[in-house]
């Protein structure tokens, strides 16, 4: 079935555009935080920033029975740690990269004054060592040129210290899909704002909160301190998991999870199992399709800060199906995200006021 872009309200997918095409390296977020509270202060309630850099908007802030709704808006980079006599930058990796997919890359500096473009490569095939040729390449062996001709020149326009990304682009194709970098998270951060405004739409009983949580990427911490101030009952972290249905991914131990098979619902110990079967039930109810995950562990997402913040939190974990994670192309399903903000809306509105989440 072929799915086009008109799946999502024209406001909606302008907002899915801007956050990918906005830069926010761990630690620098706060170009991207400004499009969301932009955004967010069209339907909430309350709008803040915390001192973290966290974005929160609420419906209902009294209620009795908090709920959270946690996408981070952070991406993985780079980050300039020298600059060399002849003008070539090197860098330290912001989040978890394969430096082979960096190699040859058109990449961005965000500095000060704006953003400087750049190449990164390393030493070409054809001088490498018959034993180089046979190494897995290091990010220590790469280097950003920025076609300076001498350190001088390079540091009037780039501070150590400036955030890199890749170049960002946004590009649909057919059937529906879309590619990126940074679909991890612009995808959850969409998901849990739009799913903030199409509840209050239709109604709710509980405080809703939707969370631009920061600094995922480096150790789940805005999800951390976002959670501490909220002191939510119910915490659902929307993130993006591995899409399985391409070559070389073994689905037996990986899961057969596929794009456009609807947003992933996980299971397990990081899993409050009442939140799991209301989110199951709310598919069901909204003829939503949906899939399965399992997983034996605490996730690497903002589900676990969730789960263990102060007393404990009904925690829970809606993934957004990603061909090609922590690279130039990430690729998702627009009906999956779409599918996603009324899955969560719909969870909200089939909350009672007394509801109980305890196992």
């Amino acid at each position: 079935m072929v799915v086009e872009t008109e799946v999502m309200e024209p406001a909606a997918h302008q907002f899915l555009i801007d956050l990918l095409e906005t830069p926010s390296p761990s630690g620098f977020e706060s170009s991207v935080q400004t499009i969301v509270r932009d955004y967010l202060s069209g339907f909430s309630d309350e709008v803040t920033t915390d001192l973290h850099g966290n974005v929160i908007g609420c419906v209902q802030p009294d209620a009795p029975l908090r709920v959270m709704l946690a996408g981070h808006c952070d991406q993985i980079g780079l980050i300039v740690t020298q600059i060399d006599a002849e003008g070539f930058l090197y860098t330290q990796t912001i989040g978890g990269w394969d430096p082979q997919q960096l190699i040859g890359q058109r990449m961005t500096i965000w500095t000060q004054t704006g953003p400087v473009p750049a190449v990164l490569s390393r030493k070409p095939i054809h001088l490498l060592t018959e034993e180089e040729r046979k190494q897995v390449v290091k990010t220590k062996d790469l280097w950003l040129d920025m076609g300076a001709t001498n350190k001088e020149e390079a540091s009037k326009q780039v501070r150590i210290g400036d955030g890199v990304t890749v170049e960002l682009g946004y590009q649909e194709m057919p059937n529906g899909l879309a590619n990126a970098p940074g679909m991890d998270d612009a995808t959850g951060l969409w998901v849990v704002v739009e799913a903030l405004r199409r509840a209050k739409q239709t109604g709710f009983q509980c405080a809703l909160f939707a969370v631009s949580t920061v600094q995922e990427e480096i150790g789940l911490r805005g999800a951390r301190t976002s959670a501490f101030g909220i002191d939510p009952h119910v915490g659902i972290a929307v993130d993006v998991t591995h899409a399985t249905d391409c070559p070389t991914i073994d689905k037996n131990q990986n899961g057969d999870i596929r794009l456009g098979g609807g947003p992933v619902v996980f299971r397990g110990p990081n899993m409050n199992p009442v939140v799991v079967e209301k989110l199951v039930d709310t598919c069901r109810a909204h003829e939503l399709s949906y899939q399965l995950a399992a997983s034996g562990r605490a996730q690497s997402n903002d589900s676990n800060s969730l789960q263990i913040n102060r007393a404990g939190v009904a925690a829970g974990l809606v993934a957004i199906p990603n061909r090609y994670m922590h690279s130039a192309v990430e690729m998702i399903s627009l009906e999956d995200l779409d599918r996603a903000a009324d899955l969560l809306a719909g969870f909200a509105s089939r909350i009672a006021r007394d509801e109980d989440f305890t196992p």
